[in-house]
């Protein structure tokens, strides 16, 4: 005897099937920051990950190119301690991996930092005096760039710092700078900023035995060290601190910490890397890093902990270049004076919007919230620990499509679907989830799975069947001839039986985060499969296609078009075949769950070709988007389901050829000519093209009298006459329409209108004439503004709410 669905994990509960997770459990936070930690939109840019000090070069264009200068100059001196020298001199490594080389020539970033500091110095925007919780001393020997940079950042820390220079000037190598020279007042005003800070310079003070300062004074008398005077000088000075040193006889320094083996030793600046080039920035950067680990000592912290990306690296952010014109880099007109404030405006125009943001670029849901995944993985993450208070991130969870093709266009492949349906899951879990998000598509899946929809049987004349045809709700609601027709021509091609089974995969369960619903559903549906004997299941949906393999993975799936491609076209039986209009062209659409089935795309086009279309693709099938049903975003955010619907439909010029009805319906609704590939292979007559969205109300009944046509013309089991008269209901189109958009049916408009009329509770409107009257049969109220006419009844207006109206018990 075959087994039911496959067993959980122990303590799983009653939730038999693959793909199960506890809908209780709340999100996990290893998993959040796994996820964050794959979005790669805030990873600095390439010149910043490039720059040893991570200057904010995007920020500071940003700024320049809206002739902010006072606002660049504040982004450069929040990262350079001497920016008026830094900005001249500066190596500029940053330049070297900058994106816009790939379309003309880099951005010239250290000449827009000089225009910064000319332009739009502003003595304000300086860092200011921090107060130290335990103010100590430090003693930094060397006033190159790389001591004067430790000196002056441990001072805006609150800390005493003494800088020993054995010559007669602080900055000395920069005095003697000749590329081009420095003007003395340029250099006297950035070490104005140290002296500002507390910073006492002892110049002319040489550090050694038998100097003027003894080195075992230096460390009797202050709580740290920073050695930075050069490499020939601190080769003896290591000596004579008695510190491990190279072969070369240099100290042995720490790339991370730039500590030596003495805990309140620190040495860098050039003595780290000559005899290689001198490198301003470098230097800089070494005494940020001293000053870093000083100040950590000082806490008692630890000086390793969170120094991942200290210094240059390559950024993992991704940034597409394609499209740019190559443009030159703008020359200065004046080189020694460098760029005016037009200038550099101009040329920071040049510089790349150096952002990921693959994913917001083809998602709506994603673009329509203003931000990216990573803060929206840390707002859902919130949202779902929220104990008391407003749950402000509900609709942004549920408004995704769960297509996958965020997943597909980024460069590390992060799927926010999946992390939007486990967030979903862990709100029913948790009794938080909004019942109005999906309640009305709930509803309509319990129809399709009742006992006025569903349907499971063998052939006529079978007592066996070695295939089953599932054509899904969405198609049996859209189009029932062509599940009549379909089913016919698998009839007469197949051997062994084709059974029918009629009714849903679960889907709307599955993707409203309802797993226990979605495991019934599925129960039920592989129940009835195991009652025909286990037959192959051939699929006209591909969202059935893909939940079926998925989750019932003993049970053999195929699809309808790799079917139909295998058995040939249908001629001769059912409904006729169409003839293909001589020189038709059509756009293929593809549903988002044949994402990654090429088997079935490849399908799909061979049985196009058959009928002798040209079809032309939409960009990457690949890459194809939702209709904005999947995931029912089309309920939770009609508005995101729209915009998603629109940007698809002007992808392109031809009539939409596609194979899922509801993609085709949803086309339809918003005014895009579209077919079904169903509407190439059977004739149903007119412009197939021009066929109208069925709507809510239509597919319901469609899928009943389908069932019912089914079993008197096939089984000879004709239904029994309905016993209530139901009376005849008109609405005007903008009022049919007006329902739909509120998700209202016409057998509730009729519930409401019978209820009215039995029990005479409703309003007269004296000037119109119009009955005013309510109903509730579920957890929403519905009212209609109505009036009798000749055959029944005229709709003239109608909404729905949540709240319940009148005395206890009554509407």
């Amino acid at each position: 005897m075959s087994s039911p669905l496959p067993t959980p994990p122990p303590g799983a509960g009653n939730a038999p099937f693959i793909g199960w997770k506890d809908p209780a459990m709340p999100l996990e936070r290893q998993r959040v920051q796994d996820l964050e930690a794959r979005c790669i939109e805030e990873q600095p840019p390439a010149c910043t990950a490039g720059c040893p000090i991570h200057l904010d070069v995007r920020g500071m264009t940003d700024r320049l190119r809206t002739g902010d200068m006072a606002g660049g100059f504040a982004i450069v001196a929040r990262f350079l301690p001497f920016p008026g020298i830094l900005s001249r001199i500066c190596d500029h490594p940053c330049e070297l991996v900058c994106r816009r080389e790939e379309a003309g020539e880099s951005v010239r970033i250290n000449d827009l930092e000089r225009a910064c500091v000319d332009h739009g110095y502003k003595a304000s925007a300086l860092p200011r005096l921090q107060r130290a919780q335990k103010r100590r001393k430090v003693a930094v020997i060397g006033a190159g760039l790389s001591g004067m940079t430790a000196a002056q950042d441990l001072a805006l820390k609150g800390h005493e710092v003494v800088v020993f220079e054995a010559e007669r000037h602080a900055l000395p190598r920069i005095r003697a700078w000749k590329r081009p020279p420095l003007p003395e007042i340029l250099i006297e005003t950035d070490l104005a900023l140290a002296t500002a800070a507390a910073v006492t310079i002892r110049i002319a003070t040489a550090v050694g035995r038998g100097l003027d300062i003894a080195p075992d004074r230096l460390l009797t008398d202050y709580d740290a060290v920073f050695l930075a005077a050069g490499a020939k000088a601190s080769i003896v000075l290591a000596g004579e601190f008695g510190v491990s040193r190279a072969q070369d006889g240099r100290p042995e320094i720490d790339p991370l910490t730039f500590g030596t083996s003495h805990p309140k030793l620190f040495a860098g600046g050039s003595l780290r890397y000559t005899p290689a080039v001198y490198s301003p920035i470098t230097s800089t950067y070494d005494g940020r890093c001293a000053a870093l680990s000083i100040d950590r000592l000082f806490q008692g912290a630890s000086l390793v902990a969170n120094r991942d990306g200290q210094g240059p690296y390559p950024t993992r952010l991704f940034t597409r270049t394609e499209g740019y014109p190559p443009l030159p880099a703008l020359p200065a007109a004046n080189p020694a004076r460098g760029y005016s404030a037009a200038e550099a405006q101009a040329e920071a125009a040049r510089c790349f919007p150096c952002h990921c943001l693959e994913c917001i670029k083809v998602c709506d849901f994603l673009a329509h919230h203003g931000s990216y995944p990573k803060r929206y993985i840390r707002e859902i993450y919130n949202n779902d620990g929220i104990v008391k208070g407003a749950r402000k991130a509900n609709r942004l969870v549920n408004s995704c499509s769960l297509c996958g093709l965020c997943e597909a266009v980024c460069p590390e492949h992060l799927p926010m679907g999946d992390f939007c349906l486990e967030a979903r899951q862990s709100m029913v879990g948790q009794g938080k989830m909004q019942p109005s998000f999906h309640d009305f598509a709930l509803q309509d899946m319990a129809f399709s799975t009742g006992e006025d929809c569903s349907l499971a049987r063998h052939q006529p004349g079978f007592t066996k069947s070695a295939a089953l045809f599932f054509p899904g709700c969405q198609l049996a609601g859209s189009s029932p001839d062509h599940v009549a027709a379909v089913y016919a021509h698998l009839c007469d091609r197949l051997d062994g039986g084709v059974g029918l089974l009629l009714g849903c995969c679960g889907a709307p369960a599955r993707w409203s985060g309802r797993e226990a619903l979605f495991r019934d559903t599925l129960e039920t549906l592989a129940g009835q499969w195991r009652s025909l004997g286990r037959p192959d299941v051939i699929t006209a949906c591909s969202s059935c296609f893909s939940l079926l393999r998925t989750h019932l993975p003993d049970m053999t799936v195929r699809s309808l078009w790799t079917t139909l491609e295998r058995t040939g076209l249908p001629a001769g039986v059912g409904l006729p075949h169409r003839t293909a209009p001589q020189g038709a062209v059509l756009a293929i659409h593809d549903p988002c769950t044949t994402r990654h089935e090429p088997d079935v795309r490849a399908s799909v086009r061979a049985l196009a070709r058959l009928k002798g279309l040209a079809v032309t693709e939409i960009g990457d099938p690949e890459l194809t988007s939702c209709c904005g049903f999947g995931g029912l975003m089309s309920f939770v955010s009609p508005r995101v389901a729209d915009l998603t619907l629109d940007r698809r439909a002007a992808a392109g010029s031809d009539d939409f050829l596609t194979y899922c009805a509801m993609c085709r319906d949803n086309f339809a609704r918003r005014g895009k000519r579209a077919l079904h590939l169903l509407d190439l292979l059977f004739d149903t007559g007119g412009d197939p093209a021009s066929r109208a969205d069925p709507g809510f109300s239509s597919r319901q009944e469609n899928r009943a009298r389908l069932r019912q046509r089914l079993l008197a013309s096939l089984w000879g089991e004709a239904p029994e006459p309905s016993t209530d008269a139901q009376p005849a209901v008109h609405l005007a189109d903008d009022v049919r329409d007006l329902a739909e958009r509120r998700q209202i049916l016409m057998t509730d408009v009729r519930a409401v209108i019978v209820h009215a009329e039995e029990s005479g509770d409703r309003f007269l409107d004296g000037d119109s004439g119009h009955f005013l009257a309510c109903l509730r049969p579920r957890t929403v109220t519905f009212w209609v503004e109505y009036a009798p006419c000749d055959d029944g009844y005229q709709v003239f207006g109608l909404y729905s709410h949540r709240m319940t109206v009148g005395p206890e018990g009554r509407p």
